[in-house]
């Protein structure tokens, strides 16, 4: 899930199970208890309380494993990772931002799951969250949690500017349609800004997960998945291309300063995740509509990725220790009493079928169906619909580079220059690490 809200707190709280070392206890209980730490992002205030109840709940339930669970605001979070692995503590568990996971593997920090979790569990994982955390044949990272983005509408603003839309990928509105549709709204609108981009949430990470997937949709990609080359792909013919479509939209996307666009029904339309639904729904009620996004030639394509979980390479113990806690937060009802505080798509598709929001006939299904027709690593076809960002070690740099030729065209700027300059540095970066080869 995408949280522009930067704390600069650390948070460390350590949560042990009552009566563990209580005079009940004998010497031999003792040294079957395995104490490990778990880090973890300082998401929302919901996310936070579930997270410190999880521990609380396993440590009253375990007498061989103790979990303390230490917090790093989200703005901080993999600065402070990386020092600690630098400085040899890693802790035993630690959550890693999806596209993030092959940095870690590459360091050789982290280590695979199989043979930690079951084959059950691993398979129950949404195919977004299978694509996301697997490489090179082995799974290192699974999920309580992934993330869906569309195009949220205004119903009645559609209806009054005479526009016609389709809630299915198959028949969502082709770049030509999508402008046709922006230009009918900006005509019974006052200052003709109908679309929300989530400019306020600045440059960032925001920009590669809600538009990359547009750069798929025409057909393209950011680097070579073999050799991690951007030359070609990031500032390829298929990239140029789907960033001018975006520029060309510019006109009419408002700068959404006070985050309000959408709910104070200024515009018609917004671009963004499952994390705004429920004030968008308090909002429009009835008229609030959840669309794919624009097809620019290749099949609508959308992101998927989130927050995952994977295990360091410490000793056995810690590591089965580990997974025990991991198998523990993957249980259909500790996922769901997370995702109903997140408001995320839960993670696992046991998990999914009981989900009032991403179920059948649930308010955001197409959410959840996209997330089933991951493209995986494959080259994307019209047939699959989420698209996982690149797996890369520096995938940072990528982002970064991406990022800034993205909001470029979302003030109608000249997109091939800024591409160019993007894959320029990123090439610069990849020669710097030698190919990121062993």
């Amino acid at each position: 899930m995408v949280d522009v809200s930067l704390r600069p707190c650390l948070l460390v709280v350590g949560l042990v199970a009552a009566g563990l070392t209580g005079c009940g206890s004998t010497e031999s209980e003792k040294d079957r208890l395995t104490r490990i730490e778990v880090l973890a992002h300082d998401g929302t205030d919901e996310e936070r309380a579930v997270l410190e109840q999880q521990v609380a709940a396993f440590n009253e339930g375990h007498d061989t494993v103790e979990v303390a669970l230490t917090l790093v605001a989200e703005g901080d979070y993999n600065d402070s990772l990386q020092a600690r692995i630098a400085r040899g503590d890693a802790p035993d568990l630690v959550e890693v931002d999806g596209p993030l996971l092959a940095s870690y593997v590459y360091q050789e920090v982290v280590v695979p799951l199989d043979g930690l979790l079951t084959d059950a569990v691993l398979g129950d994982q949404l195919p977004s969250l299978q694509a996301q955390g697997s490489i090179a044949g082995h799974r290192y990272a699974v999920g309580t949690f992934d993330s869906g983005l569309g195009l949220y509408a205004d119903r009645r603003a559609l209806r009054n500017a005479d526009v016609e839309w389709s809630t299915s990928p198959e028949t969502a509105w082709t770049d030509e349609e999508f402008t046709a549709a922006l230009g009918k709204l900006a005509s019974q609108d006052s200052d003709g800004l109908v679309l929300d981009v989530k400019e306020n949430y600045g440059t960032g990470e925001w920009l590669t997960y809600g538009f990359a997937p547009l750069v798929a949709s025409a057909g393209g990609d950011l680097i070579d998945p073999v050799t991690l080359s951007p030359r070609g792909h990031l500032d390829g013919s298929a990239t140029k291309a789907a960033l001018d479509t975006v520029s060309a939209w510019a006109p009419y996307i408002d700068p959404n300063e006070d985050d309000a666009a959408f709910t104070s029904r200024r515009v018609a339309l917004s671009w963004v995740g499952h994390w705004t639904y429920r004030d968008y729904a308090a909002a429009l009620g009835e008229d609030l509509l959840v669309l794919p996004l624009p097809d620019l030639g290749h099949g609508s394509k959308t992101g998927q990725g989130s927050w995952t979980w994977t295990v360091t390479s410490g000793d056995d113990d810690h590591q089965r220790a580990a997974a025990t806690f991991l198998d523990f937060l993957l249980s259909d009802a500790e996922v769901l009493r997370m995702t109903e505080a997140n408001g995320a798509v839960p993670g696992m598709s046991s998990a999914l079928a009981r989900s009032s929001l991403y179920a059948e006939d649930g308010p955001l299904e197409l959410f959840a169906d996209q997330l089933r027709r991951s493209c995986g690593r494959d080259t994307p076809d019209k047939d699959c619909l989420a698209v996982p960002r690149p797996l890369t070690p520096g995938y940072a740099v990528l982002s970064s580079q991406f990022a800034e030729a993205m909001s470029v065209a979302l003030h109608g700027g000249r997109t091939d220059r800024a591409l160019d300059r993007a894959a320029d540095f990123v090439d610069h970066d990849l020669e710097l690490n030698g190919g990121f080869s062993h």
